[in-house]
């Protein structure tokens, strides 16, 4: 886990984060947490992550999400050397 992140803050977002009961209240906290760029970033990029996972290419990939190449491919450097936070929740909702 990168220390740069380690915070008591990001802790403290992490333990609200656990609280929330359903996607309704999701929906309702990270709305006011967050902008809709940065939502819809969030949501674009694990959108890359799924379809890399599903051994899409990177144009169709780009193409279907609108995501940079630069992009899809930290994104693939994140499920290839990251500290396997999509694989955790990939195998949780499947």
């Amino acid at each position: 886990m990168t220390n740069k992140i380690h915070t008591e803050a990001v802790d403290d977002l992490f333990d609200a984060i656990l609280t929330l009961k359903d996607k309704e209240e999701c929906y309702r906290f990270f709305e006011d947490i967050c902008t809709v760029n940065e939502l819809l970033s969030i949501s674009q990029r694990f959108a890359v992550a799924k379809m890399l996972k599903d051994k899409r290419t990177y144009h169709d990939i780009a193409e279907k999400t609108g995501a940079s190449t630069a992009t899809i491919s930290r994104v693939n450097r994140s499920l290839n050397y990251g500290n396997d936070g999509y694989d955790i929740v990939f195998n949780r909702v499947e």
